[in-house]
């Protein structure tokens, strides 16, 4: 099954609609699955003195440390969500919004979305685990900031919710823009799919497109990665996402990889096949061989093409007696 890849616009858009349809314009040219928007109320979702994290503060130094005003900057109303997902159907890719509090949620349900995508941030909110998981939706859900019990936890809760397990996919996560590399823990991903038994995949917040495709390379079923039209834009999120050549690359070297994992099973390929003649060895003549000759370590040899007797048969011909003559380099 083909990696599913969501480009995750997020916030990317600034509150215009002119550029959220232009991200999804960069996400369809570059081959994405999905293209993600993040659905919210600023008053649902932080109080009015919530602090702005601290990438956050760096990447927009507007004098405002408050994260509500910058959020709700950055709300999509339901008519901006219904012209977004008309125009994805337009343009044959898939619309998807992370909703970030109960009203949210009603709302793109109501919107017909087929798949809900719960944020790291949620994983450790009860009653938002339990709304999404009644939904009976496909689910996909981030796990930045959290450790094993936290996310079993909050399996569980999907699962007794109504979700059965084969429709939830667990993303391996680090909640920092940009993720030092040294802190990506790429085998933790493994881990969790491991320790549940469950479909996993990788939602990326490094620089660069490396990690994502290594992700890809240890299984990763599903892979998230923010981008933008501009690193130098005004916003959170622009300096730690990808512009549009980057997505088009990292797209272009995740399927290449797809295509070089294969089938798991090793045999000879229809490509290397002719050279297996041209690249193996037989036992071949080292010197003139007369008719009666006992064949031994001082009259055979080792030597390119294959095609007369494996070397692997040594053993079995040294000390048989030639049945006729040979000359020096001639195949046994």
């Amino acid at each position: 099954m083909s990696v599913f890849i969501i480009a995750e616009a997020g916030v990317n858009h600034n509150g215009s609609i002119e550029i959220a349809k232009k991200l999804i314009d960069v996400a369809v040219e570059a081959g994405v699955d999905a293209v993600k928007f993040q659905t919210f109320k600023a008053k649902n979702l932080v109080s009015k003195d919530a602090q702005k994290a601290e990438y956050q503060k760096e990447n927009m130094q507007d004098g405002d440390d408050t994260q509500y005003k910058m959020l709700k900057k950055l709300e999509l109303d339901i008519d901006t969500h219904r012209e977004l997902i008309a125009y994805c159907q337009e343009r044959n890719i898939m619309f998807l919004s992370t909703p970030f509090d109960h009203d949210s949620i009603e709302l793109l349900d109501n919107l017909g979305l087929e798949i809900f995508k719960i944020p790291s941030g949620e994983i450790t909110n009860l009653p938002y685990l339990r709304k999404v998981g009644s939904l009976g939706k496909e689910i996909i859900v981030s796990t930045g900031m959290a450790d094993i019990g936290e996310i079993e936890d909050a399996l569980d809760v999907l699962v007794e919710s109504g979700i059965f397990k084969e429709n939830i996919t667990i993303l391996h996560a680090n909640t920092m823009y940009p993720t030092p590399i040294e802190d990506t823990n790429l085998r933790a991903m493994v881990t969790i799919g491991n320790t549940f038994d469950i479909e996993y995949g990788y939602s990326d917040h490094t620089l660069g497109i490396e990690v994502p495709i290594g992700a890809v390379a240890m299984g990763a079923s599903v892979i998230e990665k923010h981008f933008t039209l501009d690193k130098n834009m005004e916003g959170p999120d622009h300096k730690a996402s990808l512009e549009p050549n980057e997505l088009i690359a990292m797209v272009k070297a995740i399927r290449n990889i797809e295509k070089a994992l294969g089938s798991s099973i090793k045999k000879p390929t229809l490509s290397e096949r002719p050279n297996m003649e041209i690249a193996r060895k037989s036992i071949i003549a080292s010197c003139t061989i007369t008719k009666g000759d006992i064949l031994n370590e001082n009259n055979l040899t080792v030597k390119r093409p294959s095609g007369g007797i494996s070397p692997m048969r040594w053993d079995e011909i040294i000390g048989t007696v030639a049945s006729r003559d040979y000359r020096e380099d001639e195949l046994i």
